[in-house]
């Protein structure tokens, strides 16, 4: 029996509560509703991760950083869900994202992204994490990626969304990523 493939979830809000949360929170839920399909786990050290210089880029590495490259590491696939500010990235989760160019944790490794903003908005977020994904070597899955618009009261007080469409189109993102993974002929560090 082979082990389900884990997506590790990466949201770009510092903000407790965003509906980028939500959406990420939400993915754990689905998952945990099929677990022979597909695992998750949330990363929670956005916030911890120190200013990216490249002198600190070296071994021994900043125990945040050491730790958000092994969960990647850890990752078949990863998911991310960023809000967009200024027309970009948020300064910390791009600050995330340039602590992985210097590994190799992500290069080749299924990632997709959900973009929760209402609709016309959050463009520049995308084209600014397609670029830096480019860079790491990261690979695209364009079809797990998904626009779910999700605004602030679609969360309950367990802070995931229980609106059936969107559970079921965060399922959809959640199984093609999964599905990838196995396509490529991937086992994965936690494969069989």
């Amino acid at each position: 029996m082979t082990t389900p493939p884990l997506i590790l979830l990466l949201s770009g809000s510092l903000r407790a509560g965003s509906s980028n949360e939500a959406v990420l929170r939400t993915a754990q839920a689905v998952a945990a509703e099929t677990p022979a399909r597909v695992r998750t786990v949330l990363y929670e050290g956005l916030g911890t991760l120190p200013h990216f210089n490249p002198d600190d880029d070296t071994a021994p590495l900043p125990a945040p950083v050491a730790g958000l490259r092994a969960a990647i590491a850890a990752a078949d696939a990863i998911l991310v869900c960023t809000p967009e500010y200024a027309g970009t990235l948020p300064g910390s989760f791009k600050n995330l994202l340039d602590w992985t160019v210097g590994g190799t944790e992500i290069s080749d490794k299924p990632v997709a992204w959900v973009n929760a903003a209402a609709p016309g908005r959050g463009g520049g977020a995308e084209a600014t994490l397609r670029t830096v994904l480019g860079y790491t070597g990261a690979a695209v899955v364009e079809e797990a990626c998904a626009r779910i618009p999700v605004t602030g009261g679609m969360s309950g007080r367990d802070g995931t969304i229980a609106d059936p469409e969107v559970r079921a189109r965060i399922g959809e993102v959640l199984g093609v990523l999964a599905g990838r993974d196995r396509q490529d002929g991937q086992d994965g560090p936690n494969g069989a």
